[in-house]
């Protein structure tokens, strides 16, 4: 079965299997009027835009969002992107548990980074930040191993949450011996818990949703509630708490980007930009996979809708 990261325009009568991620019922313009799907498949190797033309009533009714289906069609260039026209769709299943299979996973291996995250809580020496950021941490280990970091845009794949946060410590740690004047305790604290939020925000793995409280709320103050209860529990106080507080209501770096205040201490702002590598090295990369060597990707909107070149010498 092929692939959606192996289709190339000019691919003909291509068969695929696929979860439909996003799903949008048009009418043509002229004196028919007939129905049309614009829809996003999904597969464990990325996602692709397909159109149905002349959709029937049936099919606008079962093709929804989740659906497992088997499509054959023909891959076409539609600015500057891939786009399936689908000749024949067909529902395959609706079972839960078969979902999972169309899902990409995380590059690294769950258990591995969660053991190495973990092993980061243990080296955070502040007696206060240590037991507070374990006791969030193992509370809910579970949601953290498997959650993406997003809906869209960067890391939104099984264990994209851990993936993300994995990535920014290893950042950090370096950035800890470049800049020994950086307390590691509280820059640790910060990367792990920035986006616990994300697990009450987002509806899970499979074709995430933002939840009631994530549209409501914003994991950015649902993270920060998250601390303050838990300190209250553990009658944990004093500066420590509050640095943290302000480290994640910060570490989105500007009041424009969803953050309250702006980063006031030089742990804060560290993690704004590391946060901030991550998060474009994600979308880069996601971009890029999709491109041939000496060929520019289509116009990222959320990296200045920029569009970037793939040289040649990657090969």
């Amino acid at each position: 079965m092929n692939k959606i990261c192996d289709l190339k325009p000019g691919n003909d009568s291509v068969v695929i299997e696929a979860l439909i991620n996003h799903v949008v019922t048009g009418k043509t313009n002229g004196a028919n009027r007939s129905t049309y799907l614009s829809i996003v498949l999904q597969d464990d190797s990325g996602t692709i835009d397909a159109k149905l033309w002349n959709a029937t009533e049936l099919q606008v009714e079962t093709l929804t969002v989740g659906t497992i289906v088997q499509v054959k069609g023909d891959v076409i260039k539609y600015n500057d992107d891939r786009q399936m026209k689908i000749i024949k769709i067909v529902v395959a299943s609706n079972d839960e548990k078969d979902k999972i299979k169309y899902l990409k996973q995380a590059p690294v291996d769950s258990s591995k980074m969660m053991h190495d995250i973990r092993n980061y809580v243990d080296q955070i020496d502040n007696l206060k930040l240590n037991q507070l950021v374990k006791a969030l941490f193992e509370e809910n280990f579970e949601k953290l191993s498997y959650y993406p970091a997003a809906s869209k845009n960067h890391h939104e794949y099984v264990s994209g949450l851990a993936h993300h946060t994995w990535g920014m410590l290893r950042v950090a740690e370096s950035f800890c011996h470049l800049y020994p004047t950086l307390n590691k305790d509280l820059l640790y604290s910060g990367i792990i818990l920035h986006d616990l939020g994300k697990i009450v925000e987002l509806s899970g793995p499979a074709v995430p949703e933002y939840t009631l409280q994530g549209k409501l709320l914003g994991h950015i103050s649902i993270s920060n509630a998250m601390i303050k209860e838990k300190a209250d529990q553990m009658h944990i106080e004093g500066e420590e708490v509050t640095l943290l507080q302000h480290m994640i209501l910060a570490h989105h770096g500007k009041n424009e980007f969803g953050s309250p205040v702006l980063p006031q201490i030089k742990e804060a702002e560290i993690l704004y930009l590391i946060d901030n590598i991550d998060a474009r090295m994600a979308m880069l990369n996601k971009a890029l996979e999709t491109v041939d060597n000496g060929q520019f990707t289509k116009r990222v909107f959320s990296l200045e809708n920029r569009a970037f070149y793939k040289p040649k010498m990657y090969k």
